[in-house]
């Protein structure tokens, strides 16, 4: 057995503000927006607050209420639902629901807000055009006019999501290209989109010119590269996540598949300076340019040529407004007026607005304030978001704090003074080994119908240990499998009956016996040194994988402490029985309620119900969750001679569901 070595101890920032990514508005919550980023954010934002303080951290999230799938949504809603209130009736009603199935889900937020609803619009709004000001006076934005769909027979402009093609960008797996970005989050312009049709008459829409302010987001590539080679010195972020920013970090490339090219001299010779990238076991040739101005010049080239082309992923201005009429004003400026905000960009800074609803209602929302908490170096934003949004906010979100926060136009394009946020990006994950669709043979749950099945603990830590930091999981509940091919034991259960059934059979057996053979009262005496020794390893490998957002290493971590613990009460209990050893007996308690205090403790972020209820028993205060005193003893917190809850038989601290007795 190798020798334990104590690891150096990771460092907390002194506040902390935690995001989970925003639904839209034009659904109920689905198992994947709870499984693969609420609990996750949740579990953190739990930790950070028993880690630093609860009044250090601020956990807010919220419904997105604008953009072009709000619309649809509607629409559709009206026409083939009967719906018949406002869209914003429609988007309130979502956001309840949404909100609902949160709470029911112990999602612990400060805000759950919403971008067009009730206060936290409002301040939206305020923050929207307080950004889009700084923007224009530190000459980060630019008027761009730009193709837009439109349908002629209709003699309607298409939002993004009534446009549908195939996405451009070389070797894209997309099944849905929108106007101007796929479902992967790959951004392009409207006139590179492959076979565009429109998804209210079905024909092939029209481009027309449209002119809107843009973030001039390709400045800013040298920049962002430094930010991450910063990152990847920090080492605890997701590595993939890291990667996928990197290759949008790369100049513009068009690629040309060599069976299109006559005489590839010549058509070099046509085009603006470049290089080109002529590999023998490749079918296409790869012309890389300075910046986008020359990609765009050798388009209109190859374009007169008639030859079709691809291009790569990079960097391209960021569209912040639109003609939408749904959607938070732009404020007027120059000759550019009654615009919106494009969905996209106002959703990365509404968690800005949502933390400054929660500063104001403390009554400490001003500029240096909110800064305290966004941008300085003893503070840490936390981003919880899938892996499709990595290009939103990696960079083009990056991109825009950066001027944000800038003391002036000079500093735009600089890192200096200026903390970025924290990102941890999830992979997906999958129902039944495969995407989640509507359209599937077994229809995916919704969040809140899982609950007709499974305790909101049993599903959290469940969802932790799937792994979602380095690949796809498939999420498989045997209640959701077809009854004929239904075999084995839940996957669903599998982390859950640690809690249910081993640390609940755990921490019950030592109140019985409390109550049995001591009088209900606390045993007195001094922790082993080997339980010492093996809870301080648990909480320090606990504290290690939380700082690196490791969460199923979470999971790794409480059931080997908690076997471990559950082995030793086994063992010397059935001695104790055997030899009626009062010593042995009191000693054993002395070591496992400190191992209950200790996974208790632990567990608290991932499954705080329980916890709690172990709390309230134990007789101690809130303070047994504080981490400046987490390798004290239970004694610690108690008097002498101090008395537990009296435990009622057959009460469970970590409950299964009704339905799981019923199936036997």
């Amino acid at each position: 057995m190798s020798e334990y070595r104590k690891p150096e101890r990771p460092v907390f920032p002194k506040r902390c503000i935690v995001t989970a990514g925003m639904p839209y508005g034009n659904k109920e919550l689905h198992f994947g927006h709870v499984g693969g980023v609420f609990v996750h954010a949740d579990t953190y934002a739990r930790f950070m607050r028993d880690r630093i303080g609860k009044e250090n951290v601020i956990f807010v999230s919220g419904t997105d209420c604008y953009g072009s799938p709000i619309q649809e949504g509607y629409r559709k809603a009206c026409e083939e639902q009967g719906f018949t209130g406002s869209i914003e009736d429609y988007v309130r009603r979502n956001h309840e629901k949404q909100k609902e199935t949160l709470k029911n889900y112990e999602i612990s937020l400060d805000l759950f807000g919403a971008s067009a609803l009730d206060e936290a619009g409002k301040v939206h709004a305020e923050v929207s055009a307080e950004l889009f000001d700084t923007l224009y006076r530190h000459g980060s934005l630019v008027k761009d006019s730009t193709p837009q769909f439109f349908d002629p027979d209709l003699q309607v402009f298409l939002n993004g999501r009534q446009v549908v093609g195939q996405c451009p960008i070389q070797g894209c797996q997309s099944e849905h290209g929108y106007a101007d970005e796929c479902s992967l989050g790959h951004q392009y312009m409207p006139s590179e989109l492959l076979n565009p049709k429109s998804t209210l008459s079905g024909k092939t829409p029209e481009l027309r010119e449209v002119t809107n302010w843009y973030f001039r987001l390709d400045d800013y590539r040298e920049v962002l590269e430094g930010v991450v080679n910063d990152w990847k010195k920090q080492g605890n972020l997701r590595k993939y996540m890291l990667a996928a920013i990197e290759e949008f970090l790369k100049k513009p490339v068009i690629y040309v598949q060599k069976k299109q090219i006559t005489d590839l001299d010549a058509l070099c010779a046509k085009l603006p300076e470049h290089e080109l990238i002529n590999e023998d076991n490749k079918p296409s040739v790869t012309f890389v340019f300075e910046n986008l101005k020359r990609r765009d010049e050798a388009r209109a080239v190859l374009g007169a040529e008639g030859i079709r082309f691809r291009t790569g992923k990079t960097l391209v201005p960021f569209r912040l407004s639109g003609n939408c009429e749904w959607g938070v004003p732009v404020p007027d400026c120059e000759e550019m007026k009654d615009l919106t905000f494009w969905v996209w960009p106002e959703s990365l800074w509404a968690p800005v607005s949502f933390s400054r609803t929660v500063l104001r209602h403390r009554g400490e929302d001003d500029a240096a304030v909110w800064q305290k908490w966004w941008n300085d170096p003893e503070a840490q934003v936390v981003q919880f978001i899938g892996e499709d949004n990595i290009y939103f906010y990696g960079i083009a979100e990056m991109g825009i704090f950066l001027s944000w926060y800038a003391k002036d136009a000079d500093h735009a394009f600089s890192t200096e003074g200026v903390t970025l946020p924290h990102l941890v990006a999830n992979k997906h994950i999958l129902f039944m080994d495969k995407k989640a669709s509507s359209s599937s043979a077994i229809k995916p749950p919704m969040a809140a119908d899982l609950l007709d099945h499974y305790t909101p603990e049993q599903l959290r830590i469940h969802f932790l240990s799937l792994g979602l930091a380095s690949k796809n999981a498939s999420f498989q509940p045997l209640v959701y499998q077809p009854e004929d091919q239904r075999q084995g034991k839940d996957p669903a259960l599998k982390e859950g009956n640690l809690l249910t059934n081993v640390f609940n059979r755990l921490v019950r057996s030592c109140f019985y016996t409390t109550q049995t053979y001591f009088d209900g009262k606390l045993p007195v005496g001094t922790v082993s040194d080997a339980v010492l020794a093996e809870s301080e390893k648990a909480i320090l490998e606990f504290e290690r994988h939380m700082y690196r957002q490791d969460f199923h290493r979470l999971t790794y971590v409480m059931d080997d402490y908690i076997r471990f613990l559950n082995k030793l009460w086994v063992n010397n209990a059935k001695q104790a029985d055997k030899e009626d050893d009062q010593e042995l007996r009191r000693q054993t308690l002395v070591d496992c309620f400190h191992g209950v205090r200790v996974a208790a403790t632990l567990l608290h972020s991932i499954a705080p119900k329980g916890c709690e209820m172990v709390r309230e028993y134990l007789g101690v205060s809130e303070e047994l969750w504080n981490w400046d005193h987490i390798f004290e003893p239970l004694s610690y917190f108690l008097p002498e001679n101090h008395a537990l809850k009296f435990l009622e038989p057959r009460v469970d601290f970590f409950e299964k569901h009704p339905s799981q007795f019923a199936e036997g």
